[in-house]
């Protein structure tokens, strides 16, 4: 039972390690990101997490940012260690750091193909809110477009602005149809990865509310972070 769920994106600065100086758009970021997963925790020890990727990841895989630049050690679950996986995608070893800085016992991993339909992936959301009674909480990892404005790590796109204000109102509004609504060719064209578990989050059932959301937009890249909770009835 999916108890609440919060949104996250994950670039490499989230990790002091992995900074050099000291940057107040860059501690913004970490700072929310780390706040929505210590809200997730108050929900839940237990994670599942949702992001953009391929294949499958062990419950007690243990991995390292060494690839980014720091050899700062990540672990799914508390309670093992695991062998080092050097290979863990991105989204996978953020989510094993923020479930170490929220105090979360373990976080498993649902790795969605970015090609995934809006269908599909609303289908997996009801899939993964039935996969257990325990309560749970769905961290959910995705990168908005990398295309905005002048600081655009590639060429800037004018559709980015629009793309990101729909996303974070639909997050902010607790909107799951109009998460649906995305269209997947033009989050590819965007660059905005996080397209399919943002729909993942849209096929839970029931009614959300939003309770934070935010839209940071640092280095031209737009990052989304919200947390909703269920509507009692």
């Amino acid at each position: 039972m999916i108890v609440r769920a919060a949104v996250v994106p994950y670039p490499p600065l989230l990790v002091p390690e992995l900074v050099v100086a000291d940057v107040p758009e860059v501690a913004g970021v970490r700072r929310a990101c780390v706040a929505a997963a210590r809200r997730l925790a108050a929900g839940s020890r237990r994670w599942i997490a949702v992001a953009p990727g391929f294949g499958e990841v062990a419950g007690d895989a243990v991995g390292t940012f060494a690839g980014f630049g720091a050899d700062v050690a990540v672990r799914l679950n508390e309670d093992t260690e695991g062998d080092l996986d050097p290979d863990l995608p991105l989204p996978v070893l953020i989510a094993g750091w923020l479930r170490e800085q929220a105090g979360v016992r373990d976080v498993s991993i649902q790795l969605v193909p970015p090609g995934a339909t809006s269908e599909q992936c609303r289908a997996l959301g009801g899939h993964l809110a039935d996969s257990s009674n325990d309560p749970i909480g769905l961290l959910v990892l995705g990168d908005g477009s990398p295309k905005h404005g002048e600081r655009a790590p590639g060429r800037p796109d004018a559709r980015a602005g629009e793309f990101d204000n729909t996303v974070q109102k639909a997050l902010r509004d607790a909107d799951a149809a109009a998460l649906l609504a995305l269209d997947p060719e033009l989050a590819a064209d965007l660059g905005a990865e996080g397209r399919p578990a943002w729909q993942v989050l849209a096929g839970l059932p029931g009614e959300w509310r939003c309770v934070t959301s935010e839209l940071m937009v640092p280095f031209g890249v737009a990052y989304h972070v919200a947390v909703w909770d269920p509507v009692q009835p």
